[in-house]
């Protein structure tokens, strides 16, 4: 029966964050990732009070089906716990958590999620997230409204539709229960990974890394190495035939590693519901606690609507593009034609020597030039050299050149001005009565 052989977490308050938001804790059953959010609101509070709770069922379980059961009411635990501390201390107020947890149990694995930390499984390579964000983007990905190369960078991509907090009492958690196969390698983490390391990277450092703490160091690197504007914690685990000579350790990291306290900023306003469903903005110029705060209870309408706005302003912007690249290819076509009307070349038709407008070159089936005065000089009687050359046509340039090369031609020759570009004929007097 397949099992976990080794394991590792760690986790970093980034380079921009004042203090970790982020909990991990990586047992011998269970692994939970927290992302707190909340800014100054207790953000860190949340996400310690929800690993603390949760990693008390780390232990052997019956049953894969018995552990969801155990996870879900962990986690729904976890969440009455949250509430009743904000009645206590109502200056946390908006304080929530995301929950991506783990818990193994008869050769399978337990899952129970909520928000966007994420879990990853990586196997011959291929790495798959087996949660789904609850985020605003996801839906819109989901609904097939936008691409999620563009859900990766979408300004309202922070604000999340399902979390642990005072806000739902009965919040709705994600499961599922997967078998657990050899030589498999699993991920937990925050968004702090998720959302800078593109999942090329992750698969390629985890599926480099000779051990889980090894993967666990170089993520978190290459997470700093980013930018880490967010917190970044992660866990890594290896699944085996049998499970490793050393009974696996527990590990906490993050705030819940830490003596759980409640002393926050006091907030300069009241924190109204969609508040509590925010991240703070992932952006160097944002302040940490920085939320994006719409005054109606509608706010998910009114974001929708943001978006379709959105999309209108890119279809315009597209349009706009296609027009001006449009009207730059005429103008320059333009351009470039009028140019061709002004060289001159000699030739002939096969029977006299004719003087062209335009050059000799034409566009597919389109011709760039056309004749412009016909010199009445008989091919056949000229040199076998000359009609070569004219048949082969002679270059000119302008039309004086072109008439220089006919007088060389035949000396004898007067030629008469061809019509005038754009001119418009004479017309031809009547006879006298």
């Amino acid at each position: 029966m397949a099992a976990i052989a080794q394991s590792a977490a760690g986790s970093h308050v980034g380079k921009i964050r004042a203090n970790n938001q982020d909990s991990g804790y990586s047992g011998r059953q269970l692994f939970v990732v927290a992302d707190g959010m909340g800014g100054h609101a207790g953000g860190d509070v949340a996400s310690a009070i929800a690993v603390q709770r949760i990693r008390e069922i780390d232990g052997p379980q019956q049953s894969a089906e018995l552990a969801v059961e155990a996870l879900r009411d962990s986690l729904v635990a976890a969440n009455a716990t949250l509430s009743e501390v904000v009645r206590e201390h109502p200056e946390l107020t908006g304080m929530g958590t995301t929950v991506s947890a783990m818990l193994v149990a008869d050769g399978r694995l337990a899952i129970a999620h909520i928000g966007d930390s994420r879990i990853y499984r990586l196997r011959d390579g291929d790495l798959i997230q087996q949660t789904v964000d609850h985020t605003f983007v996801q839906r819109l990905v989901d609904s097939g409204r936008i691409t999620a190369e563009e859900a990766a960078v979408h300004p309202r991509r922070s604000v999340l539709m399902r979390v642990l907090g005072d806000i739902e009492p009965d919040p709705e958690i994600d499961t599922a229960i997967v078998d657990l196969v050899a030589g498999d390698r699993w991920m937990l983490c925050s968004d702090g990974l998720s959302g800078y390391v593109a999942e090329e990277k992750i698969a390629a450092f985890l599926g480099t890394a000779r051990s889980p703490r090894e993967a666990t160091d170089r993520l978190i690197k290459e997470a700093l190495d980013q930018g880490a504007p967010d917190n970044v914690t992660v866990i890594v685990l290896d699944v085996a035939e049998q499970p490793g000579e050393q009974e696996l350790g527990r590990a906490t990291v993050g705030s819940a590693a830490k003596p759980l306290t409640f002393d926050v900023a006091p907030t300069k306003r009241p924190v109204r519901l969609p508040t509590l469903l925010l991240h703070p903005i992932k952006s160097v110029q944002q302040q940490e606690d920085s939320h994006f705060e719409p005054e109606s209870d509608e706010y998910l309408d009114e974001l929708i609507e943001e978006d379709r706005l959105r999309a209108r302003r890119r279809r315009i912007g597209w349009l706009v593009g296609v027009s001006i690249v449009v009207l730059a290819i005429v103008a320059s076509g333009m351009l470039g034609y009028r140019w061709t009307q002004s060289r001159y070349f000699v030739g002939t038709d096969g029977q006299t020597v004719i003087i062209y407008q335009g050059v000799q070159q034409g566009i597919g089936p389109l011709s760039l030039s056309s004749e412009y005065v016909d010199t009445g000089i008989r091919l056949d009687e000229l040199d076998a050299y000359t009609q070569q050359q004219l048949e082969g046509t002679i270059s000119a340039g302008s039309l004086p050149g072109a008439r220089a090369i006919v007088e060389r031609i035949d000396p004898d020759s007067e030629v008469e001005a061809g019509p005038q570009p754009g001119a418009t004929p004479s017309p031809t007097p009547e006879p006298a009565p």
